[in-house]
């Protein structure tokens, strides 16, 4: 299959590819008309200080999300001490294969970071990844990739995913064996029988084997409980009864670019106990089409983190993307893993520390780690 460079693309064309990003395309329209960012999200109270432990930082996503977990989890290694990936594929996936100024990002992105099979291209090759994200390392652009050593990595492919396919997150396994991530750091789940969403223990959720809004599927087990035990080897039972607060925050006041795709109100758990003392946090990215305004509070109030981080000190970060239906084009609110919120397509830093969603997340990372007070 030969490639077109991204900037060779219509726009027509481009708005097509983009539309499939993401499984359940009869929900595109709900995400496209909820697009106008609300006055609200910049009245938000401003994301309090907790003198938060960062030394002690996790990450996890789903779908575009399990690719910017992984995508933060090596920019900023020496901060993150482990990820949490539910279909999605290696760092830099999408710029690989390709030679610079020639790599078609987006087409990968649809392609070879998706359903290699069904579009008749090869997975993702580790090992490349791995070459590129040592040589960004040597210019500076993220963390030094020594740091995935010590990382821990929970991997998950459901065996009815056709949306993010098994031999996609096969590559994260080994782009961290490569690194020199020990196996037992690495736990793959991939014998259960879901399609594309997050798993969890209610009837009320979807059938484990589907694919369909809002991506959040009965599998008889809380994945997220799965997730934070494999990060956090000492977690305490879940609680039954949720003691801390949800909060809204301004988002907008991390956000550098004006084509960040990213919401006014970003959402973070507290437990009691992080009110005096210091805790760790984990960060959760939504998949496609899983925003406020596609489907409300389900992803941050009902995948199950809240109930773990509650009995275990752990502030769970809620970043949120919005959709956005001119440019930047991101008609699902998808994290950026191909290049949409870079103003120079040919040359894209969403891989980079400095890339805008990238930048901002971290920002908020810093703020729950400043001193109790400041401002």
């Amino acid at each position: 299959m030969s490639f077109l460079h991204l900037t060779a693309l219509p726009t027509a064309l481009l708005a097509a590819s983009l539309l499939v990003l993401a499984p359940g395309g009869a929900h595109a329209a709900t995400a496209a008309k909820a697009v106008k960012a609300t006055a609200a999200g910049r009245d938000a109270p401003a994301l309090p200080a907790y003198q938060a432990d960062l030394s002690q930082t996790t990450v996890s996503g789903l779908s575009s999300g399990g690719f910017m977990a992984a995508q933060f989890a090596v920019a900023y290694s020496a901060t993150v001490s482990g990820a949490g990936i539910i279909a999605g594929g290696p760092y830099f996936c999408s710029g690989q294969p390709g030679r610079f100024p020639y790599i078609p990002y987006l087409t990968n992105a649809l392609t070879t970071c998706m359903n290699p099979g069904s579009a008749q291209v090869a997975p993702p090759v580790a090992s490349e990844l791995l070459r590129a994200a040592n040589d960004f390392a040597r210019a500076r652009l993220i963390d030094d990739t020594a740091n995935l050593k010590r990382q821990r990595v929970y991997l998950f492919s459901g065996t009815k995913d056709q949306t993010v396919t098994q031999p996609v997150v096969e590559q994260v396994e080994k782009f961290y064996q490569l690194a020199g991530t020990p196996a037992a750091q690495i736990r793959f789940v991939d014998t259960v029988g879901a399609g594309h969403a997050i798993i969890t223990d209610n009837n009320q959720d979807k059938p484990c084997a589907v694919t369909e809004s809002p991506f959040i599927n009965d599998c008889d087990f809380v994945q997220a409980r799965d997730i934070l035990q494999h990060l956090y080897p000492d977690l305490q039972p879940s609680s039954t009864t949720l003691t801390g607060k949800l909060i809204a925050f301004n988002q907008r006041s991390f956000i550098q670019s004006a084509y960040s795709s990213m919401n006014n109100t970003g959402y973070a758990y507290i437990p009691k106990a992080c009110d005096s003392e210091s805790c760790r946090v984990h960060v959760v990215f939504h998949g496609c089409l899983q925003t406020t305004q596609a489907i409300g509070n389900r992803f941050y109030t009902t995948t199950g983190y809240n109930q773990v981080a509650d009995a275990n000190k752990i502030i769970v970060l809620y970043p949120q993307a919005e959709p956005s239906p001119v440019y930047p084009y991101n008609p699902k609110g998808c994290w950026d893993f191909w290049g949409y919120t870079s103003i120079n397509p040919i040359d894209p830093d969403f891989y980079r520390k400095s890339g805008t969603q990238m930048e901002a997340v971290k920002g908020m990372l810093d703020r729950l780690a400043a001193r109790r007070g400041s401002r």
